[in-house]
């Protein structure tokens, strides 16, 4: 069903396709991803419900994108197949890109919809089969329009979470942001014939701060 495949046996890979669009008449081009967290997992059952997706729909399976024992807190920088999904979006490789579940994209809400606006943006559609969102229709449009909205809400939570707690800091006496640098007491150790790597090493700085002092002593 999947027409020709080239995958690597262990590891993060990308399973390449290649039916010509002509045979499916002009049939939409979908690219599934798959992901698991631990290597004790499979994406078997993933890929299979997909594909009865895929044969009911008359989509063109053209890619499959995969990531195994990687967990979605991660980011793109750590999911190669994910990444490589990015990269195939940004270059009009398919018209959909599906997934069994939204938590197989990723584990936070800003995360996803980051995802979904480069997909928009190159108007790539979303399908994600447990949660029954399809981008390609109208209700599924307007879903992608309320998820806008909450992560809206879920960024506006978290900064007034960090504003809550630097106020609750000050108001305890705490000192925010990074230690003032004590350029005396780091020329009374150089004095006192003190190395440069232990005046960094006593007082708690870097070495290249010692030395800056230092030149700026002489």
């Amino acid at each position: 069903m999947l027409g020709r495949i080239r995958s690597s046996s262990v590891g993060p890979k990308t399973l390449d396709c290649e039916p010509s669009r002509s045979e499916f008449n002009m049939a939409k081009r979908v690219a599934f991803y798959l992901r698991v967290s631990t290597d004790e997992q499979t994406t078997a059952n993933q890929q299979r419900e997909l594909e009865t997706v895929a044969v009911r729909h008359g989509w063109q399976i053209v890619k499959v994108f995969e990531d195994t024992g990687i967990s979605g807190r991660h980011g793109r920088d750590k999911r190669p197949g994910f990444d490589r999904l990015c990269r195939a979006a940004v270059r009009k490789e398919f018209d959909l890109v599906a997934a069994w579940s939204v938590d197989r994209l990723g584990r936070s809400l800003l995360d996803l919809l980051t995802f979904l606006g480069e997909l928009h943006a190159k108007g790539v559609d979303l399908y994600l089969h447990q949660q029954g969102i399809d981008t390609t229709t109208p209700g599924g449009k307007a879903m992608f329009q309320m998820m806008g909205v909450f992560a809206e809400f879920e960024r506006a939570i978290i900064v007034e979470r960090v504003r809550a707690g630097l106020a609750r800091a000050k108001a305890d006496g705490k000192r925010l942001g990074r230690p003032r640098l004590d350029a005396a007491a780091i020329r009374a150790e150089l004095a006192q014939g003190v190395s440069l790597r232990q005046t960094a090493r006593r007082l708690g700085c870097s070495l290249s701060t010692v030395k800056r002092v230092a030149k700026a002593a002489v």
